[in-house]
């Protein structure tokens, strides 16, 4: 049995309307929901855990903020889900926002610009940002996110994310070692 706390206001989301979004997730997991109050936990009807984990990651990323249709991308095992919390980068409420503020962009352009050289969904959402894409495009957008939060440049981000999107399509694709040439290069 797999348990994971969601905020009181995404509980209707997960839900979904008539009960249609927690049954999808139930039938294509095969798994049983129960939700009290903000406690949601999945237990597995057959005895693979490993449509717990992913029915609790589907509920933990709609919990952070995804549309259903983004967090069921969950069931592809290409797919994984990455959180950061910003109480690790910065101990106050201003900090927390102007981090925020940072990564979301004027207009929410830093925000797309990741999400489309990355080929990752990414959500901000309470005191955290959460990011879906493939287990080779995640460690990328999570590391453009980093630096932002580190304080570079928007503009040295976007060569960054260029730079390892051309090596990407040159190349054998090992995120690993791009982001270590990238970080002592």
């Amino acid at each position: 049995m797999q348990y994971v706390k969601i905020p009181r206001e995404r509980i209707a989301v997960l839900i979904g309307e008539k009960g249609s979004v927690k049954r999808d997730i139930e039938k294509r997991t095969n798994t049983k929901i129960n939700i009290e109050d903000t406690s949601v936990s999945i237990d597995s009807m057959d005895d693979n855990s490993m449509n717990e984990l992913t029915a609790r990651n589907i509920a933990l990323a709609i919990g952070r903020g995804f549309r259903p249709e983004i967090a069921l991308r969950l069931l592809n095992e290409e797919f994984t889900l990455e959180i950061l919390y910003l109480r690790d980068f910065a101990n106050t409420q201003r900090a927390i926002k102007r981090i925020k503020s940072r990564v979301i962009g004027e207009n929410g352009r830093a925000k797309g610009t990741i999400e489309n050289l990355t080929n990752t969904y990414i959500s901000i959402y309470g005191k955290t940002i959460a990011i879906i894409g493939s287990y080779d495009d995640v460690p990328v957008a999570k590391e453009a996110i980093t630096r932002l939060i580190e304080g570079y440049r928007h503009a040295s981000v976007y060569r960054f994310l260029e730079k390892t999107r051309s090596r990407r399509r040159h190349s054998p694709w090992n995120p690993e070692e791009i982001l270590r040439q990238e970080n002592f290069a």
